[in-house]
């Protein structure tokens, strides 16, 4: 049994097989996931747990070189929007049909109960060394 980090094998497991580039995507209990990419479900109920709550842990077990968001979240989500700028300085933005499409090509879809608009994040890997 590990005895730190991530206790989650799939999660566990997705980040320890990301390189340098490669994403996931921690969602919203609504984003749909495209066929063939992993999804990893973690939602209970509506906000449990929450979109935050995941990133949060995930961050913490994760070298992240770059974040990309919907550009809708800046108008529809300003309390969410607001914590992740103050967070991540390397902010895409791009739109959320963009996201959707850019979800194609991630190695997992975390999904959460979150319920809020716009509440998903493209976490890019980085490495482990300089």
């Amino acid at each position: 049994m590990k005895k730190s980090g991530i206790l989650n094998s799939e999660i566990s497991k997705v980040l320890a097989d990301l390189g340098h580039t490669d994403t996931i995507i921690i969602a919203d209990c609504g984003l749909p996931i495209p066929q063939g990419v992993k999804k990893i479900d973690l939602s209970l109920e509506l906000g449990k747990p929450s979109f935050l709550e995941v990133l949060e842990i995930v961050q913490r077990d994760m070298i992240i070189e770059k974040v990309t968001l919907a550009s809708e979240i800046v108008e529809q989500n300003k309390p969410l929007f607001n914590q992740l700028t103050d967070q991540y300085s390397d902010i895409e933005f791009v739109t959320h049909e963009v996201l959707k499409e850019q979800s194609k090509k991630a190695a997992a879809i975390i999904r959460t109960g979150e319920a809020s608009p716009y509440a998903n994040i493209i976490l890019q890997a980085g490495v482990i060394f300089s």
